[in-house]
């Protein structure tokens, strides 16, 4: 490889890498910011859960969305507009009159940064043909460094910024990706004809309205008649979804090609499972830290940094590993760890903070094999046309996982984070790591990434 190629390869995935490390980011920042968006906007943590929730539901529904449009416009295209969407919501954010406002400008930045990743995958993806797990090692570097660091950054920033400063930090980050897009993404090619069916402008309304009434459905146990009625409008709503698309012939969710392709939708289905653990670990264990442990909350933060540290630190590992024999094995031991990070919670009643630094750990192992695995799983059984919508997708599933964590979090700790309640949902979550193994076990052995890739391409 050339030195000129090599600098081509580097500056896109150091592009595309930034930009897609916008979502974790704000997504874990803003986590330590709560208490004082409470005081200054007199609100109760009632009002909060929307501030979180509506991210999620944006961003479930803007991944596919903005895929789908990066497959037709153009994947840079796509990209810098995602880019544009994210420097007027952090721009103009910090300057809300009310949480109403403010929960507007989070949904405007969940849809730009939604448009980041499905664009930014299908980059790598046509630009990048050789080393492709390599490639995405360095991208899940990028994301789950963010993850990782979220909290601790936005801990010092609110100490010494007040939460605006969440905000304009995103600054620099934008100013660095938006340079090194415009100096090495490719150009788009040719924009594809949106009319006579282009743009299936009402399969993404139906799929909208799917998405919002499943999530609250998911978030409405215990509403007596309301979730009846919300679980019968979802069944309703998916019927409908289904038989339009599949009369469509340019669908926005190719419904055919998910019924032939079983292994794509078991990658979702394991990636949904795996963003449950996740986040179930990830929101519960600080909360208990601090108020079970009563630990201050920059040493919750360098604690929690295990987690995702070990996830970066393992990432080589997983690469190697992927390029060579496929991703079936790195699944398999990703679940494994997961497992055994369970297990770990449920032998230790009342797990001290040496013990609960090692179950991060041993977690933080098992969720970087899966997320680099499963990412590249997606290389494996997709075809590269329709690389935008299958990355969407995937981040879908990423974010419905994440409420149906905090729908667990909420059915356990609604009386506040206990020992015992961490034990009970430590046994849900040991259910899901078990479902886990049995589908890694049950993928395909699969060659090389890149193999599998080129002989989808022909």
């Amino acid at each position: 490889m050339s030195t000129n190629s090599k600098a081509r390869r580097y500056g896109l995935l150091a592009a595309v890498g930034l930009g897609i490390l916008l979502n974790p980011l704000n997504t874990t920042m803003i986590s330590v910011a709560f208490s004082r968006l409470e005081a200054d906007f007199h609100i109760g943590y009632d009002v909060i859960s929307w501030l979180i929730a509506t991210y999620y539901v944006a961003s479930a529904i803007a991944q596919p969305v903005m895929g789908k449009l990066s497959d037709l416009i153009g994947q840079k295209r796509v990209f810098l507009f995602g880019l544009g969407l994210v420097t007027i919501s952090s721009l103009l954010a910090p300057w809300s009159p009310s949480i109403g406002w403010l929960i507007g400008f989070r949904v405007i930045q969940a849809i730009g940064t939604s448009s980041l990743f499905p664009s930014g995958m299908g980059l790598i993806r046509s630009s990048i043909t050789e080393k492709q797990a390599g490639a995405l090692g360095v991208l899940s570097i990028f994301t789950s460094t963010s993850s990782a660091f979220g909290p601790v950054i936005g801990g010092f920033l609110i100490h010494y910024g007040d939460w605006p400063a969440i905000f304009w930090v995103n600054f620099p980050v934008i100013a660095i990706s938006f340079l090194l897009s415009v100096k090495f993404l490719p150009k788009d090619g040719p924009r594809k004809r949106l009319g006579s069916g282009g743009l299936d402008v009402a399969g993404i309304v139906l799929f909208t309205a799917l998405i919002i009434v499943w999530l609250l459905f998911f978030l409405s146990f215990g509403s007596g008649l309301k979730v009846w009625l919300l679980l019968l409008t979802g069944i309703v709503l998916g019927f409908l979804f289904y038989k339009y698309e599949v009369t469509r012939t340019q669908p926005f969710i190719d419904i055919s090609f998910l019924k032939k392709n079983l292994n794509i939708c078991l990658v979702y289905l394991q990636y949904l499972g795996v963003n449950i653990v996740f986040y179930a670990i990830l929101f519960s264990i600080p909360s208990y830290l601090k108020q079970v442990q009563h630990l201050d909350d920059r040493i919750v933060g360098v604690i929690m940094l295990a987690l995702s540290g070990f996830a970066v630190a393992v990432t080589p590992l997983v690469t190697r590993l992927a390029d060579r024999s496929g991703i079936k094995m790195p699944l398999i031991i990703g679940s494994s760890f997961l497992l055994a990070g369970v297990l770990l919670i449920l032998l230790l009643p009342s797990p001290s903070t040496g013990h609960l630094i090692a179950v991060l750990s041993v977690f933080g192992i098992g969720i970087g094999f899966q997320n680099l695995s499963l990412q590249a799983a997606i290389f494996s059984f997709v075809p590269k046309e329709e690389t935008g919508i299958a990355s969407g997708l995937f981040m879908t599933s990423r974010f419905i996982g994440t409420i149906l964590s905090s729908s667990i979090l909420g059915a356990f700790f609604s009386g506040g984070v206990t020992a015992a309640g961490i034990q009970d949902m430590a046994m849900i979550c040991a259910l899901i790591v078990l479902a886990l193994l049995a589908l890694s076990i049950g993928m395909p052995g699969g060659s090389k990434v890149v193999q599998a890739s080129k002989s989808l391409d022909k």
